[in-house]
């Protein structure tokens, strides 16, 4: 009989197809909230605040925030955590000469998690991948030392590494100048100043599907920045500060419903309840869902008799 058994599963996983995607449900919350309020609402009356996970629904959010032209909050955060290269169990030094406080750090499609200098010594947050020269730290010498080659931040840092001791690490206003001198006129020049991506969102769902807007987004000294979005720029990403009062947008997920109507082939006895449940247990687990299987049992029609 178990045999039977095992021949009817194979058959059904052939015929039945589940999807484990489920689909969101989004409500929109037209009261003015910080992201962490806002954040303890949706867990207290829906799931979390919204989490935007494929182009699917994109277009569903797009439908509920409609009727609004409003930024709203939605699930996604990032942590700011600005470390030197040369000192990586460590926040390192504090020192901070941004190009301008009122648009540096501005992470323009949240894509620029490492820093360069000026030949006037300003800084700016840059993309990681772009080529620049740098400027490397030799301990044994104490001296800063310019490598006119333009590399990526990741190999310029390699090669730092492997030639000195490290990506420049710049400490105070003296040290800054040091460097400011070596970075070629017209140019900028990688230091050993990033920190990592750290976005998530706030029901921990994979961080995969991106859609930023092409727009700075400024945090100046602040540690943690949330995410908004509205219709009017077509559902697309950016960041605000926390503590910024905006409507916002919640989720929970459909119960979804399927009944599949298959013909078994095989000699399980399912009048047997013992039968059943084993059928259902290897089902559930050839089929890997989540989802709670059960058989629904179609009512008997009742026959006619027919006189001639």
């Amino acid at each position: 009989m178990m045999k039977s058994l095992v021949l009817a599963a194979w058959i059904l996983s052939a015929l039945l197809s589940f999807s484990s995607c489920q689909e969101r449900q989004y409500y929109f919350v037209n009261q003015l909230m910080n992201w962490d309020d806002a954040q303890r609402y949706c867990r207290a009356h829906h799931t979390d605040l919204a989490t935007i996970g494929n182009s699917t629904d994109v277009k569903q959010f797009l439908d509920i925030v409609s009727s609004t032209d409003k930024n709203v909050w939605i699930g996604l955060y990032s942590n700011i955590n600005w470390t030197w290269s040369g000192e990586p169990n460590s926040v390192g030094s504090q020192y901070r000469n941004w190009e301008s406080s009122d648009y540096d750090p501005d992470f323009i499609l949240a894509n620029q998690f490492c820093v360069c200098i000026g030949d006037n010594g300003g800084w700016w947050d840059y993309d990681c991948a772009k080529k620049f020269p740098f400027v490397c730290y030799n301990a044994r010498t104490n001296e800063f030392v310019a490598v006119d080659e333009a590399m990526s931040w990741s190999n310029a840092r390699t090669y730092c590494q492997q030639n000195f001791t490290d990506l420049a690490t710049i400490r105070n206003i003296t040290e800054n100048q040091r460097v400011q001198t070596l970075v070629p006129t017209g140019y900028w020049a990688w230091t050993g100043l990033h920190r990592d991506e750290n976005i998530y969102w706030s029901d921990q769902s994979s961080f995969g599907f991106r859609n930023w807007d092409h727009k700075s987004n400024l945090f100046g000294s602040d540690t943690r920045i949330c995410g908004a979005t509205s219709e009017a720029r077509s559902a697309k990403w950016k960041f605000l500060p926390c503590q910024t009062q905006l409507p916002f947008v919640c989720y929970s997920f459909k119960v979804m419903r399927r009944i599949v109507k298959i013909k078994l082939s095989s000699t399980v006895n399912l009048t047997d309840p013992v039968h059943k449940a084993q059928l259902l247990k290897q089902l559930q687990e050839k089929l890997n869902e989540s989802a709670s299987l059960k058989f629904v049992e179609q009512p008997k029609k009742d026959k006619k008799r027919t006189e001639l």
